[in-house]
């Protein structure tokens, strides 16, 4: 499979607060050296819980957030070196799906507008064709042509989600960055949203990076996935592998915490101990290790190098290092 994007040793430091009469200013790690590739028309997911890092990554790719270390290849051109001019116009094959589908749309237009002005502004359409351009886009997402003339609030939320797709899809392009698309509708709407996805991701042959805390829908969705939890990428593979068997502690326990759809089901849930670290102040060792029922003292005093174990790539002192294994993920 050809590699559409490609990130690379990515970190990134967010200063948090102001300092009192000059005082030190405390940091906070969002990302640190984290490494992975999406291939055309794959969708590859990260997950972990609230505050990982997990949106900063999506968003690092755009540069809506500046990384401050690394590289973001996409078809082998660094976005990271890209001037203004350039990234803009890169932008019509990358887009985002937020999080939020009412917040994301401006309530002060119509949603008709709200679709043209990309197109207009990147000239992928012009104000003779515009409008079927528009229609032609709704009726993909499952939306009439009625629709141009309303304003965000006479939706519900699963039609504004449709509505950020659309807005999404206008540019035409080749990788999404879908943040949390589903999560804030219910659980009827959030397959119909998954299911129109996926057509689109058939007929587009588009790429995803998804991201979400709900390892049940990365499932579902994804082929490749990412596991983070503060800042680092812990475990890494095809979905499969890593919920079948996951390696690292902190994915077993994701997966234990998932809810499985089938009532006959006989799972034990393991319960993690503790509170997530802040990452302002994250521990010493491997960052999971006052939660782990299985950390040494090695895990206290180190943290572990990248293994490769199989076909997938873990971050943990339980497998043995071999020659080759770097020191991220």
């Amino acid at each position: 499979m050809t590699t559409l994007l490609d990130v690379k040793n990515v970190s990134k430091t967010f200063v948090v607060g102001k300092g009192f009469m000059g005082s030190r200013k405390a940091k906070l790690q969002a990302l640190h050296d984290i490494s992975f590739s999406v291939g055309e028309g794959e969708s590859f997911g990260i997950v972990g819980e609230s505050g990982c890092g997990k949106s900063t990554a999506g968003r690092s790719i755009l540069r809506l957030v500046e990384p401050d270390a690394g590289q973001v290849f996409y078809q082998g051109e660094d976005l990271l070196t890209a001037n203004r001019k350039r990234m803009r116009a890169l932008r019509r094959e990358i887009q985002i799906i937020f999080q939020d589908p009412y917040a994301s749309l401006n309530p002060r237009l119509t949603i008709g507008r709200t679709l043209a002005e990309p197109m207009l502004l990147h000239g992928v359409a012009t104000r003779r064709d515009v409008e079927e351009k528009i229609q032609s886009v709704l009726a993909e997402v499952g939306l009439p042509p009625q629709a141009m003339q309303k304003y965000p609030h006479e939706f519900s939320g699963g039609q504004r989600q449709r509505i950020g797709i659309a807005r999404a899809l206008a540019l035409d392009p080749r990788l999404i960055i879908a943040d949390e698309p589903v999560s804030a509708l219910d659980v009827s709407i959030q397959a119909q949203v998954l299911q129109l996805m996926e057509k689109l991701q058939r007929t587009r042959r588009l790429s995803f990076v998804f991201i979400s805390h709900d390892l049940g829908v990365v499932r579902h969705f994804c082929r490749q996935v990412a596991v983070m939890y503060l800042g680092r990428i812990v475990e890494k593979g095809s979905v499969n592998d890593v919920f079948e068997e996951p390696l690292h502690p902190y994915t077993q326990a994701l997966r234990a915490a998932s809810p499985v759809p089938d009532p006959r089901a006989k799972i034990t849930v393991a319960k993690i101990e503790g509170d997530a670290a802040s990452a302002m102040s994250p521990p010493s060792g491997c960052h999971f290790h006052p939660r782990c029922p299985k950390a040494m003292d090695i895990c206290r005093r180190e943290y572990p190098a990248w293994r490769e174990v199989g076909h997938r790539g873990v971050a943990c002192h339980l497998y043995p290092a071999k020659a080759g294994d770097a020191h991220a993920a």
